[in-house]
């Protein structure tokens, strides 16, 4: 008669082998639904192809979108120069080529931004090296953007910083929080204070209490760009990207859009998604989600090349569904 320890094992090893055995058509159904091929067989097996070519998808795609991730070098920019024509009182040499500037009035350029002084045609050939100076720049609205940071010596402009440091202190649970409007008056306030003190404004809650205030001067500075956010250059590749259909290739396209912006704008651009993103978190309490952040700050950050109006206001529903991607998407696009 067996005994009980030699009856347990041979149970033991049957629940060993059941299980095995299990595992063994949990194996060969994930291989065959994958059409891979099993044991020696020579053709593979194709059960379940709507399966495989869904997980293909999946997988595609999740491979798309973490290249999006990647990091990548910045492209160098350099800055042209701002050159005006110029009357020069005394006498005054080219800082280009060395030779005198001849003439009682208009003898040369000279940049707006640096200071730099030559000759017109000097002016051609002279290197996009351009220095902002602070004592050239002397206001922050209406500046070109990368001339605004260079001066500064800064990644983004103290506007947008200050403005959104001060709207996440104290004002993403206001409701409409940059749908609702300020008094013009104060938000006008709010420029000349940026113009005339830079850093040192104050936009405190002890100046100003209603945030839309400070959501408001943000707009302004944005809308006053003489370049917008999304540069004339990079514009169409932006309305591209609104046009297609499918998600993967609609999120390549605004990555290729994005390496067309100077690195000061794309820096600032990607400030400004992630705390737009930040604000549809409250969502519940601000009423602003992606969609809606989107239609205000559609035609703030982009503007049409194209002199045409009714070319424009074709775009403008692309323009709300470009912000409104990026929003979406600015944990994967930066």
């Amino acid at each position: 008669m067996p005994s009980k320890e030699s009856w347990s094992g041979r149970k033991t090893n049957r629940a060993a082998a059941r299980k095995s055995k299990q595992e063994g058509r949990q194996q060969d159904l994930l291989i065959a639904a994958l059409g891979m091929k099993l044991g020696s067989q020579k053709s593979s097996v194709t059960i379940w192809q709507p399966l495989k070519l869904f997980a293909y998808s999946q997988l595609t795609s999740l491979v798309r979108r973490a290249t999006l991730k990647e990091n990548e070098q910045i492209p160098k920019y350099e800055k042209v120069h701002n050159f005006k024509v110029h009357t020069f009182r005394g006498p005054h040499w080219c800082e280009y080529c060395a030779n005198f500037m001849w003439g009682l009035i208009a003898q040369g350029v000279k940049c707006a931004d640096c200071g730099l002084n030559v000759h017109k045609q000097c002016s051609k050939m002279v290197p996009n090296d351009c220095k902002p100076d602070l004592k050239h720049v002397k206001k922050v609205y209406s500046c070109d953007l990368t001339t605004l940071v260079k001066a500064h010596t800064t990644k983004r402009p103290m506007v947008v910083d200050m403005c959104i440091r001060e709207i996440e202190s104290r004002g993403l649970n206001s409701e409409g929080l940059y749908r609702v409007s300020g008094f013009s008056d104060l938000i006008e306030d709010v420029k000349m204070a940026f113009d005339r003190d830079g850093e040192k404004a104050d936009i405190s809650v002890n100046v100003y209490e209603d945030i839309n205030i400070i959501t408001g001067a943000l707009k302004l500075y944005f809308r006053d760009l003489p370049i917008p956010l999304i540069t004339y250059d990079a514009y169409p590749k932006f309305i591209e990207s609104a046009k297609i259909m499918d998600p993967d290739e609609q999120l390549e396209t605004l990555h290729e859009a994005l390496k067309l912006l100077p690195p000061a704008h794309c820096e600032t651009l990607r400030y400004l998604m992630a705390h737009l993103k930040r604000v549809t978190l409250h969502e519940k309490e601000n009423l602003m989600n992606a969609e809606n952040l989107g239609i205000v700050f559609g035609p703030t950050l982009m503007r049409s090349p194209e002199l045409d109006a009714m070319a424009a206001l074709n775009d403008i529903r692309y323009q709300r569904l470009v912000v409104e991607l990026l929003i979406k998407n600015e944990d994967i696009l930066f």
